[in-house]
């Protein structure tokens, strides 16, 4: 990414509430910078210009129609660097919640007598339908990480995303621990970044940052028995935003279970 000529980027939306697109335009307000380092040849959010030379591609939102897919292949294949942005993009978020229901009954609930009109099936991150490079989790994406991601792109490095739990960021906040009050929250497992924001207004961590990548989830479950939620809760504060994740670890699972026996 490091060359004489400014890389050029490219913002694209599949199914998702754009507000991580919005969380950018208002990250690059404080860091005017940045936009002397690179240019923006495609932003719907932002411009009406629409260039199709690109070297980076950041995409927010989940794939949930089949002729997503063309349109996906093409940005890859243009795109030196593709990011997934946001946990719609990351991990499919709030839109796999479809997982738990019969798709003929979703589209029913969301779409009445018209529900033949609209083209739609199961969500899906973009790395289930492309490769891509890095992602940025967050519902939506943290600003302050955001900048930090596009000066390691610029300078060649890893994205400095976080592998360690909400719970690391609560201590050094010395936020006092919300199941001491008795509420529960999924700090325990859920992937830091974003300042552990919620839990210091009080409100418990539901995990839109998707999981780490090696959770203790022997220990979440244990403390989830011990404030007596029922199995059908558990899967409510589970699948908020990550239904995804935890269908492809159950899956991923079982097809292991299966090869050993």
């Amino acid at each position: 990414m490091t060359t004489n000529s400014k890389p050029k980027i490219a913002f694209f939306d599949f199914t998702s509430c754009e507000g991580c697109q919005l969380t950018v335009i208002d990250s690059l307000q404080d860091y005017p910078e940045l936009l002397e380092a690179v240019e923006i040849v495609q932003f719907r959010e932002a411009m009406s210009e629409k260039g199709e030379d690109y070297q980076v591609a950041f995409i927010e939102g989940s794939c949930t129609r089949e002729s997503d897919e063309e349109r996906l292949r093409s940005i890859r294949e243009q795109a030196s660097v593709v990011i997934a942005l946001g946990t719609c993009a990351d991990l499919a978020g709030v839109n796999a919640l479809k997982y738990l229901h019969p798709l003929d009954e979703v589209r029913q609930y969301v779409y009445g007598d018209k529900a033949n009109w609209f083209e739609t099936y199961d969500a899906r991150p973009i790395s289930a339908v492309i490769p891509v490079d890095g992602a940025i989790p967050g519902c939506p994406i943290d600003r302050d990480e955001f900048i930090a991601c596009v000066k390691a792109l610029l300078l060649g490095k890893k994205l400095p995303v976080p592998d360690y739990p909400v719970c690391v960021e609560c201590k050094l906040k010395e936020n006092e621990c919300l199941f001491h009050k008795g509420e529960v929250c999924l700090g325990l497992v859920t992937r830091a970044g974003c300042k552990a924001i919620c839990p210091s207004y009080g409100q418990p961590c539901e995990a839109c940052r998707g999981f780490i990548s090696n959770p203790n989830d022997t220990s979440m479950h244990d403390l989830l028995d011990e404030h007596g939620l029922t199995l059908d809760e558990v899967i409510l504060k589970y699948t908020m935003f990550t239904t995804y994740q935890v269908r492809e670890t159950l899956l991923r699972r079982q097809e292991g279970h299966e090869q050993q026996n």
